[in-house]
């Protein structure tokens, strides 16, 4: 495919100044035209009565003009796509979540999405403002937005980001490493918004709302030296048509899209490149979790999962619960919450949650390390002295509920226990019980080499299944766990190091401690007495001393020391 550059326009809010925006676009398409797209960011229509009856001559056409006069702007001179709204005022402008054809030439481009034109250039948007109440009201967007979004384009391996990321408000923190924006940036931005952006990897980034031109300094999307080099981003903010102060609200660019560039043009880095704002340097994530083990932090905005495990119990944690300890065993019944539609924060537990970081009174002693997404912690009532628990930060039921970036995030983790395990001579064992269960646990207990193959593991756990008169399936290589359990379905899950999976789908009643008790049979760990985590309790200085000697021994392993 040959290399055609597309030729785009940007826009601001228009806010209903129509005439204005086509005036100026045609002019500029005449010196230096012609453009093949508009792609306007932020609020769109206008609530005033005078905007509504421009908008109108618009949609019936009756702005197209006198051949014989001075042309007036037309009902838009280029391919023109829009955002839905950010407000609930100009709600009534849009007929739905889904995009349409508003007017000649002028296309909604819907709630969410993406937009491939003829030239191959791919353009992902999300509409209107971070959710921050349930029910999210229409001009906003919700974590299942985002997650429909991010993860169909990032699933395979061949996602290298997109060309142009398209969004109402700002991300938060885009300034970090780069220029300052003439903005509050203590009340500017949306967090789920720059997350967003860190997994897509636009080239160009739009938004608006602001009523600010801000061009920040293009950053990388790679850590150097440690990955591949990629494409830089640039993030742009454009005020609003025809404001008094005269800031830029239009910007100009060619484009060659990115399936069709050659490789190494893309990834070349422009001298003014920064580091990325969206990733904590190396420093900033060892002094987090120092700082968490230890001293108070000022308190966050509720919608970030930053943490504060001070020496006193449930200092800096913010949230609802009662008294419960990361033991992975036992526990109450829980049932599927439905799903928390702000992108940073993930589902709300229905009730007290003793597993949830930002738990009161979670037994903070027991945290190993704390990621972005997920949480590593000694379970408590171990079978063994090395056996963890890896848990999402926020409130998920199951692994088949966890949206992308936690998934991966917990990849991780399980990644690094396995070769922190393999240089103790041990493999490891992840399971994890879907069933009278509220918040996610996935148990992961290393076994010595020496004891045992995977292949005994494996018939351990399908010999103690059999006699419980359940069928342990074997899940194919390439099936994933969310194929074949949907989200609300009670089961149980085994991942041998292998990679080999087994899953029962829980029909009426299931042995709460089946998952500890193949492990510790005289076949695997032989340590029948501790089959039950509630036989195996430690006391407070026992247990913090356990993990101030795993904390040190996983740290040389410990991603989050190093992102």
């Amino acid at each position: 495919m040959s290399e055609q550059p597309v030729r785009v326009l940007a826009c601001g809010d228009v806010g209903g100044r129509l005439s204005a925006l086509f005036t100026r676009v045609q002019s500029i398409q005449k010196k230096a035209g012609p453009f093949d797209l508009l792609l306007c960011v932020g609020e769109f229509f206008g609530a005033t009565p005078e905007a509504e009856a421009e908008w109108q001559q618009y949609k019936t056409g009756a702005k197209k003009g006198n051949p014989s006069s001075p042309p007036l702007a037309s009902s838009a001179p280029v391919h023109t796509y829009v955002l839905g709204a950010a407000s609930q005022e100009t709600v009534r402008s849009f007929p739905g979540a889904e995009g349409c054809e508003l007017a000649e030439n002028i296309t909604y481009l819907g709630r969410r999405g993406v937009f491939t034109g003829m030239s191959g250039l791919q353009i992902a948007y999300v509409s209107g403002r971070e959710a921050l109440q349930e029910p999210a009201p229409a001009h906003c967007f919700t974590s299942k937005d985002l997650s429909a979004l991010v993860a169909p384009l990032t699933s395979g391996s061949k996602f290298r980001g997109v060309d142009v990321l398209l969004t109402c408000q700002w991300p938060r923190g885009v300034w970090q490493y780069g220029n300052a924006p003439e903005v509050n940036t203590k009340a500017c931005g949306s967090g789920a918004v720059a997350e967003l952006a860190d997994h897509l990897k636009p080239r160009y980034h739009f938004a608006a709302l602001e009523g600010a031109h801000y061009e920040r300094l293009p950053y990388r999307n790679h850590v150097i030296l440690q990955e591949n080099a990629q494409h830089v981003s640039r993030f742009i903010a454009l005020a609003a048509v025809n404001n008094p102060a005269k800031k830029k609200y239009l910007y100009a660019f060619n484009i060659v899209p990115m399936k069709t560039m050659d490789p190494s043009e893309l990834v070349k880095q422009p001298q003014d490149v920064t580091e990325n704002p969206y990733r904590r340097s190396t420093k900033e994530r060892a002094e987090r979790l120092k700082t968490s083990l230890g001293s108070t932090q000022e308190e966050e905005p509720v919608n970030q999962f930053f943490f504060d495990l001070s020496k006193k119990q449930g200092a800096g944690f913010r949230g609802r619960g009662r008294k419960r300890s990361p033991d992975g065993e036992g526990g109450r019944d829980g049932r599927p919450d439905g799903q928390n539609k702000q992108p940073r924060r993930p589902p709300q537990a229905s009730g007290p949650c003793w597993f949830c970081l930002a738990s009161p009174q979670v037994e903070k002693h027991l945290v190993i390390s704390i990621g972005t997404h997920c949480y590593l912690a000694l379970a408590k009532g171990s079978l063994t002295a090395r056996h963890m628990l890896i848990l999402p930060i926020g409130h998920y039921q199951s692994v088949v509920e966890l949206g992308s970036e936690v998934l991966e995030e917990m990849e991780r983790y399980k990644a690094a226990l396995k070769s922190f395990y393999q240089s103790r001579g041990e493999r490891c064992v992840l399971f994890e019980r879907n069933y009278r269960s509220q918040h996610l646990q996935l148990q992961v207990v290393p076994v010595p080499l020496a004891r045992c193959t995977t292949e005994d593991i494996k018939e351990a756990f399908m010999v103690q299944a059999q006699e419980q008169q359940m069928e342990l399936m074997e899940i194919p290589e390439h099936t994933d766990l969310k194929q074949i359990a949907p989200p609300g379905t009670p089961y149980f899950y085994v991942e041998l190091d292998s990679g080999e999976k087994l899953y029962y789908r829980i029909q009426k009643h299931f042995p709460l401690q089946f998952g500890r008790e193949v492990l510790a049979s005289e076949v695997l760990l032989n340590i029948p007495t501790r089959a039950d985590w509630r036989e195996c309790k430690q006391s407070r200085e026992e247990e913090e001393d356990s993990c101030k000697q795993l904390r040190d021994d996983f740290q040389p392993y410990d991603f989050a020391w190093e992102d």
